[in-house]
């Protein structure tokens, strides 16, 4: 199902239908989150915590596996440099379209890189594609489930600059969604020799998760100047709150992997939701960039000669 109810500024509506199969999905029954403004903060004393252990025992084996290769300071210093990215794009999004080439949005993707670059390096994509599971309606409900159980899981997404309403959005379309994110699957799951291409070559699903996010974030700047005969300041407004949930959910996954650098303040069953969620909001992003900003319709198009009114 398209984003296509938002409001002014960009960000999908979370409707009485969302509402009430999230609501379902995480077993949450009674009054609670029935008030007009479902919020993450108001579910967090009614989640179960039924799916825990699942999690904790994803999180103790990556935890076993990653253990003293990740640099924390440098993870740290890309997590800053997320947070002023997303921070930019309302200036960006006032500049609307660029009159010349530039390199704009390559710069707000450019810290997220670094941090895709280094996990890429110590082996933490391959390590998550080892030890979670692929995404399923069950795996997405636990992920969830932590995620708002979590405080400090909806604090990364806080510190990436998602106010409570994008939190719950965010969090709220990815338990709707679970059957497009249960369409990524892992390298070993992808047919032999599928149109051409050996799946060896294919990077992990988390790894694809963010740097195909990434990719479409770095497109726009070529996008946006070559295309604004086609695009309307509707769509550019819908295509920068998925790019800023692109950010968010690398914001999330980064967040998560530091932990294992040190602090260690999440517990095991937090670090699994915190890399599955991540990936998850994500994907969601890139997927809904594609839709809202480069694949445009021509009933979504501007109109052909310019707006006669």
């Amino acid at each position: 199902m398209p984003d296509n109810r938002t409001l002014a500024d960009g960000v999908p509506d979370v409707d009485e239908r969302d509402r009430r199969n999230f609501l379902k999905v995480l077993g949450v029954a009674g009054s609670v989150g029935a008030a007009s403004e479902l919020s993450l903060s108001d579910l967090r004393g009614a989640v179960g915590e039924e799916s825990a252990g699942q999690l904790a025992t994803y999180g103790e084996r990556i935890r076993a596996d990653l253990a003293g290769g990740l640099d924390g300071g440098r993870l740290a210093g890309a997590l800053s440099g997320i947070e002023a990215g997303v921070a930019r794009l309302p200036e960006l999004r006032a500049a609307g379209f660029p009159d010349e080439p530039g390199t704009a949005y390559q710069e707000v993707a450019a810290p997220a890189w670094d941090a895709y670059d280094h996990l890429a390096e110590v082996g933490l994509f391959a390590a998550a594609e080892r030890h979670l599971p692929e995404f399923s309606p069950d795996h997405v409900r636990a992920t969830v489930a932590e995620l708002v159980r979590a405080e400090p899981l909806t604090a990364a997404l806080a510190d990436a600059g998602l106010d409570e309403r994008e939190r719950t959005a965010v969090v709220v379309d990815a338990v709707n969604q679970n059957d497009r994110l249960a369409e990524w699957v892992t390298t070993a799951s992808l047919p032999a020799d599928p149109e051409g291409y050996d799946p060896d070559d294919v990077a992990p699903l988390h790894q694809r998760a963010l740097g195909g996010g990434l990719l479409w974030i770095d497109e726009l700047d070529q996008h946006l100047w070559q295309r604004e005969v086609v695009l309307t300041d509707d769509l550019l407004e819908t295509g920068l709150w998925d790019a800023k949930r692109i950010l968010a959910g690398t914001h999330l996954f980064v967040s998560a992997a530091r932990d294992l650098a040190g602090p260690g303040e999440l517990t095991d069953e937090q670090l699994a939701a915190g890399l599955a969620g991540g990936s998850a909001v994500a994907i969601r992003g890139q997927e809904a960039i594609a839709a809202d900003l480069f694949r445009v319709t021509d009933a979504e198009r501007a109109p052909r000669g310019g707006d006669a009114a």
